[in-house]
């Protein structure tokens, strides 16, 4: 099962990165090999709908879940639609983060907030 993480840095003893569309880069692991591998996130630097993009980076890499602080509504939907599950991350490092998700300790991201858009974040 591969997992993705959005992370600072390109290691797995990285922050977890507050921010899901604006995040440097996405760690892509696989659970069963241990393999990681990291992706740019290409709509960092997006002017608006960062958070759709992102979302499609994960769905492009093949990942079964996402282990994050938080969504907006817009990103979840297009994971949701692809099936993908999404998790609330702990304030720890990535590698932390991934062994509580492989124990079964991580809760499902149930608070996904309205997003930042131009009209206000309705």
């Amino acid at each position: 099962m591969k997992i993705a993480i959005p992370v600072d840095e390109k290691t797995l003893n990285s922050n977890v990165c507050a921010s899901f569309g604006r995040t440097p880069y996405f760690l892509i692991y696989d659970i069963k090999t241990g393999e990681s591998i990291f992706v740019d996130n290409s709509a960092a630097d997006s002017r608006g709908g960062a958070g759709i993009k992102a979302a499609q980076i994960i769905v492009d890499n093949k990942a079964e879940a996402l282990l994050t602080p938080r969504l907006g509504e817009n990103a979840a939907e297009v994971l949701e639609s692809a099936e993908i599950k999404i998790y609330k991350t702990t304030s720890a490092p990535a590698q932390d983060n991934i062994d509580a998700f492989a124990a079964g300790k991580l809760p499902l991201l149930d608070e996904i907030h309205a997003g930042f858009h131009r009209d206000g974040g309705r």
